[in-house]
């Protein structure tokens, strides 16, 4: 019978939720601090790689795709947009709206931290094998997808 005393650690802290909660602090953790590196925040990651993935987009529609509130969405563009990573355009389509644009230099800039991440993931994910990691990933892509019903993206952790 084992001894209280040779006990690692309580059973709580072998609950699922309780384990997932600490890898996403760690996970938090790993990317601010790698995105602060080099002088990013993971907003300006998400909304480039969107505008990569998806091409040119009004605001709102940037907000939907990246799951980037519209309330810092602003914030993020005008400190993309001094930077020269993104542009602000006209829509031909309605003036009142403008489009934005991922610039040559945000495609360099995004290369940087594409980098950054998979240094933070390789962090995160050490001491797990290749398989493991394809794995974990497919499992935790199942349990997004059943919470997640039709809400729309995610908001991911990292601002």
């Amino acid at each position: 019978m084992e001894n209280s005393s040779e006990k690692t650690s309580p059973a709580w802290m072998k609950l699922p939720s309780w384990l997932l909660s600490q890898t996403a602090a760690h996970s938090q953790r790993l990317l601010a601090e790698g995105f602060a590196s080099v002088g990013a925040r993971g907003y300006h990651y998400r909304l480039m790689a969107t505008l990569e993935e998806f091409g040119p987009a009004s605001q709102a529609e940037l907000g939907r795709r990246s799951g980037i509130h519209l309330s810092d969405m602003v914030a993020t563009l005008n400190e993309l947009a001094e930077d020269s990573f993104v542009e602000r355009s006209p829509d031909p389509g309605d003036r009142r709206r403008n489009v934005i644009s991922l610039t040559t230099a945000g495609e360099r800039r995004l290369r940087v931290l594409e980098k950054q991440l998979a240094k933070c993931q390789d962090e995160l994910l050490a001491p797990l094998s290749p398989a493991d990691r394809r794995k974990l990933n497919g499992l935790l892509t199942r349990l997004v997808a059943h919470h997640d019903q039709g809400a729309g993206t995610p908001e991911a952790p990292w601002r």
